[in-house]
């Protein structure tokens, strides 16, 4: 089955860090660009950072950049989130997808995912 499956999250007080991770099943995500995206209550899903598949080029929304850090360890099979400074407005839930387009974005309308979305991981920041 093919499938990519987020985990990591949590409840952090603000200014901690976690790390998130894609994990993928059933195909080999290194042919593939990987971004991650997130979901407020009440807010459309809006990109966050990809990876690409080539150079391992990496982007952020403007909101995260500097803070937040996007990797892959294709022995591993998995595309990570490193999440650092973390604060109350990064709370949603967050997924990971394949990609049409790995470029700078901020907002919405980025990446063009595509393939079915996973069940994604919850992330609070709240003290």
């Amino acid at each position: 089955q093919v499938q990519l499956v987020e985990s990591g999250g949590g409840l952090v007080q603000p200014g901690g860090s976690l790390r998130l991770s894609c994990a993928a099943s059933g195909f080999t995500l290194d042919y593939y660009a990987i971004g991650w995206f997130r979901q407020a209550p009440g807010k459309e899903r809006e990109g966050v950072s990809c990876i690409s598949s080539s150079d391992g080029s990496t982007y952020y929304a403007d909101s995260v950049k500097g803070r937040f850090t996007i990797s892959r360890d294709n022995a591993k099979n998995t595309v990570y989130l490193q999440m650092d400074s973390l604060k109350p407005e990064d709370t949603a839930v967050y997924y990971c997808a394949t990609v049409r387009v790995c470029d700078y974005c901020s907002g919405y309308g980025c990446y063009e995912p595509f393939g079915s979305w996973g069940q994604g991981t919850q992330v609070t920041v709240s003290s």
